[in-house]
């Protein structure tokens, strides 16, 4: 099915929204890498006031408004987490983060907790992307666990491959 909103496709809103967080978490990193303190307190300043924003869809309402962004913002915490899980798709979404670039910046550690707030689909979308279902299993795999463990295996060894040569 493609991007339409029926049957299990995710809509052009939610391909949207995705977008615009994938565009700000690669500006944080890159922030982050020219300027890791200036870099780290925005990451923990707009971690704060999200995490705040989903919590209370009041100040989420508010945050919309004094950032000029409609009604249409506030309620976006909320359909997010309501959003139905597609039943099968043939073709895998983006991955919401690059592996690769967060333990550059975080770590092993930094990787497993932004990995871990993840649903098993989106984790799954990571997978396929970063070609990282060579043995053809993790797409079958129900738990967040198992596929955070495979991610985390594999940006490890992609990160260490050449380590002999230098």
């Amino acid at each position: 099915m493609g991007v339409n909103g029926q049957g299990g496709g995710l809509n052009a809103e939610t391909l949207r929204r995705r977008r615009a967080v994938t565009e700000a978490e690669t500006s944080l990193v890159a922030l982050v890498t020219a300027n890791p303190a200036a870099g780290e307190a925005l990451s923990r300043l707009v971690h704060a006031i999200a995490a705040e924003a989903a919590r209370t869809p009041r100040f989420a309402k508010a945050l919309a408004d004094a950032l000029g962004s409609g009604p249409s913002t506030a309620s976006a915490p909320a359909a997010v987490r309501a959003a139905p899980k597609p039943a099968s798709r043939s073709k895998r979404s983006k991955g919401l983060l690059d592996p690769f670039a967060v333990f550059e910046v975080s770590g092993e550690a930094g990787l497993r907790a932004r990995l871990g707030t993840l649903t098993v689909d989106q984790l799954k979308d990571i997978v396929a992307e970063q070609g990282m279902n060579h043995d053809g299993a993790a797409m079958r795999w129900k738990t967040a666990s198992r596929l955070v463990d495979r991610i985390v295996e594999r940006v490890l060894a992609r990160s260490s491959k050449g380590d002999v040569l230098r």
